[in-house]
């Protein structure tokens, strides 16, 4: 591991021993997996880049595609996109607001516009990799929203006919103008100042299209 890549990881020092080396493997994987995309890195590389052994990076991860899932799933965890945030069923708007926020900085993360990226350019000779990373990240998060808007009906406020569909709209909506100029590599000064009203907006027309 680089002293730079360690100095930006600053591990946990409530953590034990093996869950500081999980975590240093899985940072090491995202960097290589998003710079090199995922065929052209190896677990040698991921152990070296990690400063741990290959041995550790198969005692935590059977395979490389095990890593890979765990690495999609782990940017998730860092931004909040688990069971946790969507849990009131009550208060759609305040929890919805928070999801907009948090999975609308995900998806232009550098880390999230390189992978999907790679595994585009990908598709044709290993689309196994593109079916991984839509299992570990979208079709994960839409399965959370579409759970969440269920349980949303049944407080008789608001009501979605077809949870996965409306799950799918809300999502793709919230990729905005943002996502686009990004996977272009255009410039997004202009719009960046504006992003945050364009989330809350967004969930907010969401909700009130769905209103009883």
């Amino acid at each position: 591991m680089t002293e730079d890549h360690a100095l930006a990881l600053n591990l946990d020092a409530t953590l034990s021993k093996s869950e500081q080396k999980r975590v240093q493997i899985l940072h090491s994987a995202i960097y290589l997996f998003c710079h090199q995309g995922f065929s052209n890195t190896s677990m040698d590389e991921v152990a070296k880049h990690a400063g741990v052994s290959k041995q550790t990076v198969y005692s935590h991860f059977g395979s490389k595609d095990d890593l890979f899932v765990a690495s999609i799933e782990s940017k998730c965890v860092v931004h909040q996109l688990t069971e946790n945030l969507l849990v009131d069923a009550a208060q759609p708007e305040v929890v919805l607001t928070v999801f907009a926020q948090q999975f609308g900085a995900m998806i232009v993360s550098e880390e999230a516009i390189r992978v999907f990226t790679t595994c585009v350019a990908q598709s044709d000779t290993h689309p196994e990799v593109s079916e991984l990373f839509y299992n570990a990240g979208p079709k994960h998060i839409l399965n959370l929203v579409k759970g969440y808007l269920a349980k949303v009906n049944q407080h008789g406020k608001y009501y979605f006919d077809n949870p996965h569909d409306s799950a799918v709209r809300l999502s793709l909506m919230l990729f905005g103008e943002l996502r686009m100029r990004l996977e272009l590599g255009l410039s997004t000064a202009d719009i960046l100042p504006k992003r945050q009203d364009y989330l809350k907006e967004t969930a907010l027309m969401f909700l009130r299209a769905h209103q009883v």
